[in-house]
């Protein structure tokens, strides 16, 4: 479940995103979508996903992205997130179904969706840090080693 007030994991784990930001913390069990495939597939075709859960995209390198909800059924919250870890810009409730391309940046190298609206509820927003073993750790404004 993801929560605000989290407490800090000095281990990373792949399947696990943290976010913090001032006044709070939050912690998601991720599926990781790191080639292009699993990338293209997303988190089309279901039905429901737990609140505490989401998809971690990772690319190689960043880059400028643009994301879709195609075959998407559930609404999302889209967090784009700079190659240091930064999120960059958060994209609330993204409508199921709709083909209208969501522009995330140019310098993406992670895009994380949650639940349409929990970014919102938790007070997740650009600043916000990400942490994450995929980030290049020596430049991670918030590296998987302490605090």
């Amino acid at each position: 479940m993801a929560f605000a007030g989290a407490p800090a994991f000095a281990v990373c784990s792949d399947d696990v995103a943290e976010l913090r930001w001032d006044g709070g913390k939050a912690r998601f069990r991720v599926e990781l979508a790191k080639t292009p495939e699993e990338r293209s597939k997303g988190l089309m075709h279901r039905e429901s996903m737990s609140s505490g859960a989401g998809m971690l995209f990772i690319f190689d390198g960043p880059r400028g992205v643009s994301f879709w909800m195609k075959n998407t059924l559930i609404p999302l919250d889209m967090i784009f997130i700079e190659p240091d870890g930064r999120v960059a810009k958060v994209h609330e409730g993204a409508v199921p179904l709709d083909e209208t391309l969501i522009p995330g940046g140019d310098n993406i190298e992670y895009v994380l969706e949650i639940n349409g609206g929990l970014a919102r509820r938790l007070g997740i927003a650009e600043g916000a840090e990400l942490r994450h073993p995929s980030l290049d750790q020596d430049h991670a404004l918030w590296s998987c080693v302490g605090e």
